[in-house]
C-alpha cells in the first residue's frame, strides 16, 4: 500500500458554507482539463479535447527506451512483454466514452475539496489494444484468482499514503467478454499521448475514469481482495467519515446538450436569437444502454422527448440526441437527461457523498434570447 507519512483514516475534507475554490484547488485545475462543450459535437474526441485527470505526475517516457509490461502474482507462466509482443495479439478497436468519477463535484453543497469538475470531465474514444482476457490466457490465469490489480507508473502522496497508482478489478470483470477489458496502446488511430498512458494503459468500457489505469506497467493476479488507497480508501460511496462506503464502479447516466448560440465571455451564459434553435447533445450511461434523452426549456422542468440518433453497435460510447426548440425573447433555463434500459435517469436533485463522486445531477444551461439590435446592449 506504500509508506504511510500521515493519518489515511482522515476523511476528505469538505469546504466551509461561504469558502470559495482555493488555490490548492485551482492548481489541480490547471492540471487536469474538462472537454468544451461545444466539442459534444464530435463523433470521437480530439485526444487534446478529452478531458484528462492525473493524479500525480505524468511519467516521462522517451520514444527510444524500452517498456514492458509484467504479468505475475497468480498465474502459471509470468510474462514481460514489450510492445511488439502486445502488438502480436489480436487486436481490437472500441469506441468507449470515459467520464471522471468526480464529475460534477463543484456543483455539490457542502463541496469536496479535490479537483473541482463542473460537467466537462468527458470525452470518447477509439482505443486500440489487446484484449486482458487473451494476455490472462496466455499467462495461465489460476483458478483461485479473485482479484487481478493494475499498477501504473504515476507514482506520489494521497493523505499521507506514498503509492503507485493501483487499481483492481474483479476477475469475472477482468476476463469477461461484455465489456472487454483492453491493454490499449492507441487512441483514435495514434500512439497514445503521454497525457492519456503513453505507451500503455487499462481501458474498462463502462466504469468510471479511475479504473482505466495509465502508464501500465504491471499486471498482478491475487487470491484475496485488493485494498490499495485508490480501492479501499478513495473512490468509495461514503455520508459519513467513518462509512466504509460502496465502491464506485459503473458510469451512471447522464446527457449534456451543447450550449446554443453564441456566449457571454465571463458568465458563459448563452445567447440565441428568436425563433427555431437545434438544441444537440450527447446522452451515455456505463450501467445500461441509453433508451431515451429529454430536454426542458423551463424552470419548471417540463420534458420533451429528444430524437436519439440510431444506435450505431457502439454500445460502450455516447449517443447523439437533438430536439428544436421554438425560442422566445427573455431568460431561458435549459436541461438534458437521458435516462436507460434498466430505468435508470438522471436527479434533479444532487446525488452527495463526502467524495463528490457519480454527481449525475441534470445539467442546467442559462439562455438569454434577444432580437439581434439588442444583443449588445
Amino acid at each position: 500500500m506504500g509508506h504511510r507519512l500521515g493519518d489515511v483514516s482522515a476523511p476528505a475534507r469538505l469546504a466551509d458554507p461561504d469558502e470559495g475554490i482555493g488555490r490548492d484547488e485551482l492548481a489541480l485545475a490547471t492540471r487536469n482539463h474538462g472537454l468544451p462543450l461545444e466539442a459534444l459535437r464530435y463523433d470521437i474526441t480530439p485526444p487534446g479535447l478529452h478531458y484528462v485527470l492525473t493524479h500525480y505526475d505524468i511519467p516521462y517516457v522517451p520514444q527510444d527506451e524500452p517498456w514492458t509490461l509484467a504479468i505475475g502474482g497468480l498465474v502459471d507462466r509470468p510474462l514481460r512483454l514489450d510492445l511488439a509482443d502486445l502488438r502480436s495479439f489480436p487486436q481490437v478497436t472500441t469506441r468507449v466514452t470515459l467520464e471522471c468519477a468526480g464529475n460534477g463535484r463543484a456543483l455539490l453543497t457542502p463541496r469536496p475539496v479535490s479537483q473541482p469538475w463542473l460537467v466537462e470531465a468527458v470525452g470518447t474514444a477509439d482505443w486500440t489494444g489487446v484484449p486482458l482476457r487473451l494476455l490472462l490466457a496466455e499467462a495461465g490465469l489460476a483458478s483461485d484468482a479473485v482479484d487481478v490489480v493494475f499498477t501504473g507508473a504515476d507514482h506520489g502522496i494521497e493523505r499521507g499514503v506514498e503509492q503507485d497508482y493501483r487499481r483492481a478489478l474483479p476477475v469475472d470483470a477482468a476476463t469477461g467478454a461484455d465489456p472487454e477489458v483492453l491493454v490499449a496502446y492507441a487512441m483514435n488511430g495514434a500512439p497514445l499521448p503521454p497525457q492519456h498512458g503513453s505507451p500503455l494503459r487499462l481501458v474498462v468500457p463502462g466504469w468510471y475514469g479511475m479504473a482505466h489505469v495509465k502508464w501500465l506497467r504491471e499486471i498482478t493476479a491475487t487470491d484475496t481482495p485488493f485494498t490499495g488507497f485508490q480501492q479501499a480508501v478513495a473512490y468509495r460511496l461514503r455520508q459519513h467519515p467513518g462509512d466504509e462506503g460502496d465502491p464506485v464502479t459503473r458510469i451512471a447516466p447522464r446527457a449534456l446538450l451543447v450550449p446554443p448560440g453564441f456566449p457571454d465571455f465571463m458568465s458563459r451564459t448563452r445567447i440565441v436569437r428568436p425563433g427555431p434553435v437545434t438544441i444537440e447533445g450527447r446522452a451515455w450511461s456505463g450501467q445500461a444502454p441509453v433508451t431515451r434523452a429529454e430536454v426542458s426549456t423551463d424552470a419548471a422542468h417540463t420534458w420533451h422527448t429528444a430524437e436519439l440518433t440510431p444506435d450505431d453497435g457502439h454500445r460502450w460510447a455516447w449517443r447523439r440526441w437533438h430536439f428544436t426548440w421554438t425560442a422566445t425573447p427573455g431568460e431561458h433555463v435549459l436541461s438534458a437527461r437521458a435516462t436507460d434500459t434498466e430505468g435508470h435517469t438522471q436527479p434533479l436533485e444532487a446525488p452527495w457523498n463526502r467524495g463528490g463522486f457519480a454527481n449525475n445531477l441534470v445539467q442546467r444551461v442559462p439562455v438569454l434570447c434577444v432580437a439581434a439590435d439588442d444583443a449588445a446592449s
